[in-house]
């Protein structure tokens, strides 16, 4: 895989996004080559668990490769949410193995999306997560309004997906989003000993527990149909630009 690094650990998967000079940004072949790493994690029985993390100790996923919205129109934004969230997304919230983000650096707009879609996550004390896609003019594509919502509460959820604003590690533990902060260096020795303990599990009633508990949240379809209207505004536009040229945007409403 040109995106991936994949690895095996006693019956634990491990895929770590390979892109540590582009601070593991999702881009189109990320999101395809994520979708056929889960595929082959629901049809493969050697496989009982896996930890997703990102590759270097920069950044978990920093976020979306905004050079690739620059054509999107409202069509191709809601096309784009759509793909991402039924092949990666979604397929990793109901997959009948558990998945755990071991978060290491920045999780920003996909990145925290990423892990929130995680069936739980541990940071390094280095992790940083947010939402900051209103600064695009954008909101997020990939279940941020609903997943964050859920894990911290409505204000709080609120407040960050309005200002943009990140968290460090200490907070996210605080609010949530994350079940443990690790140092550094243990990060992945914590999510690999969590993994040995489930492993011992019965495959099929940790199906049950994703299946049941992912039964008590109702899905819509209202975040991807406004992250593609949105991206038929000037607005948007701007804010594509902005992030790329390295500038402040100045936003007009329209």
């Amino acid at each position: 895989m040109q995106s991936l690094s994949l690895s095996f650990h006693d019956h634990t998967l491990v895929i770590a996004i390979n892109r540590p000079e582009k601070l593991n940004a999702l881009n189109k072949v990320v999101i395809e080559e994520l979708g056929t790493a889960i595929s082959d994690v629901y049809n493969n029985g050697e496989i009982r668990s896996v930890i997703i993390t990102g590759s270097g100790t920069k950044a978990f996923v920093a976020g979306a490769d905004i050079s690739e919205f620059g054509a999107l129109d409202a069509a191709g934004g809601k096309a784009m949410a759509e793909k991402g969230q039924k092949e990666v997304f979604d397929k990793i919230e109901n997959c009948p193995k558990p998945v755990i983000a071991a978060v290491n650096g920045f999780a920003l707009g996909g990145g925290c999306e990423l892990a929130m879609a995680c069936h739980f996550r541990i940071a390094s004390a280095n992790a940083r997560f947010g939402q900051p896609e209103i600064n695009l003019g954008l909101i997020p594509g990939y279940g941020g309004t609903r997943r964050l919502p859920r894990l911290i509460g409505k204000g709080r959820a609120m407040e960050m997906l309005m200002t943009g604003k990140m968290i460090d590690a200490p907070a996210a533990l605080q609010y949530g989003l994350v079940n443990e902060v690790t140092a550094e260096d243990d990060l992945m020795s914590k999510a690999l000993a969590i993994c040995a303990v489930i492993n011992t599990k019965a495959p099929l009633a940790l199906a049950g527990v994703v299946r049941a508990t992912n039964a008590a949240f109702d899905e819509n379809k209202t975040e991807t149909e406004i992250f593609g209207q949105l991206f038929d505004t000037a607005d948007a536009k701007e804010g594509a630009a902005a992030f790329l040229e390295k500038r402040q945007p100045v936003f007009k409403g329209a």
